[in-house]
């Protein structure tokens, strides 16, 4: 059943066969697909899912939350939010460590995890990604690193985060850190390469970068940009405008098993969880408005690095956290279906992207 599927590549990586293959559904979603052939019957796959193993919520009473901007302001201009993931990411490379996130090919129109152990590979991991990663063969390499007793730090969304602590078999490695950020849902990354495809003949040139949530007019705006390698072609819209970002936000594209979301929780298994603070003021008055993170800390491993990094970051603890996260339903609540979602991508298979769109 897809619902029960969040694309966490998990099973994919664990299989010892390779008998798993990753494949494109109908809607432009990643799902598994078994070669009965190779497959030796050991359920590993079943072992390390997520979904079919979901974590129990407990609560945590050492949880703590954070205001956290790092107090690098182009590294906090070129990130979505406050520059939380950066700071920790950094501490991670200068102990010669590997860091795991999101990229965004501007070629190919796809996103896929990759690691750098170096601080300018980090630049492609900032910016938040509105399309669902390809984690590909990452929880492997994420072992592999492990034993050789490197520090880790892998960043994703919440699915992706439990998928490798299962892939990990539990196992706390003393040297790993998991960050995910508040997620909405995922849209179809089909949808998008198509979207993509279609705008670059629209608009022509050469595209450079695509950036979503772009600080152009303000934090508190959604934005997507396009840059070109004709200046005078660069795409700026907002989100009540671009037809992407809108098909996303009226819940129409959005993966199946993100309307059942089994990861919505207050207390998690990462060591910290990241998201933004449009409206500081309210928690704080000690922070500037151009680009604040929230974020909770769920272990004894997360404040230690957290201490650490203090003096490369502006950081106020703040004890009330139901207020903390009172507002960020996404944090806690699924997206709801659009009614319309069938008949969308029933349109998807027959229109072409214009009439689509």
């Amino acid at each position: 059943i897809k619902k029960n599927c969040c694309g966490c590549y998990a099973c994919y990586n664990t299989c010892p066969k390779d008998a798993i293959s990753i494949e494109n559904d109908f809607e432009g979603f990643k799902y598994p697909l078994v070669d009965t052939e190779r497959c030796i019957d050991c359920h590993l796959c079943e072992k390390v899912c997520p979904v079919i193993n979901v974590e129990p919520e407990i609560a945590n009473q050492n949880q703590k939350g954070y205001l956290l901007q790092i107090k690098d302001d182009d590294i906090r201009k070129h990130s979505t939010s406050g520059g939380a993931f950066t700071a920790i990411a950094s501490w991670i490379i200068k102990q010669g460590g590997v860091v795991f996130g999101a990229a965004l090919d501007n070629e190919n129109y796809e996103v896929h995890h990759r690691y750098t152990e170096s601080l300018d590979g980090l630049e492609q991991f900032r910016i938040s990604k509105y399309v669902q990663s390809h984690v590909d063969d990452c929880f492997i390499k994420v072992k592999k690193f492990l034993r050789e007793g490197r520090w880790v730090c892998f960043s994703g969304t919440p699915c992706q985060i439990e998928g490798l602590y299962h892939y990990l078999r539990k196992k706390q490695y003393e040297k790993l850190i998991l960050v995910d950020v508040v997620c909405y849902g995922i849209p179809s990354p089909g949808v998008f390469k198509d979207y993509m495809q279609w705008k670059q003949k629209e608009i022509g040139g050469k595209f450079k970068r695509i950036l979503f949530r772009e600080k152009i007019l303000s934090y508190n705006y959604t934005s997507f940009s396009v840059y070109n390698e004709d200046p005078k072609k660069n795409y700026h819209k907002g989100v009540e405008s671009e037809q992407f970002m809108r098909s996303f936000f009226s819940n129409i594209n959005v993966r199946p098993s993100c309307y059942d979301c089994r990861f919505k929780k207050r207390y998690r298994v990462s060591d910290f969880t990241i998201w933004d603070c449009y409206d500081v003021k309210a928690f704080s008055l000690n922070f500037d408005e151009n680009g604040t993170n929230r974020m909770l800390v769920h272990t004894a491993k997360g404040e230690q690095i957290l201490d650490e990094i203090r003096h490369d970051v502006r950081l106020e603890g703040y004890n009330d956290i139901d207020y903390f996260i009172e507002d960020e339903i996404a944090m806690t609540e699924s997206v709801p279906m659009n009614s319309r979602r069938e008949l969308f991508f029933a349109d998807y298979r027959s229109l072409r992207m214009p009439e689509l769109m």
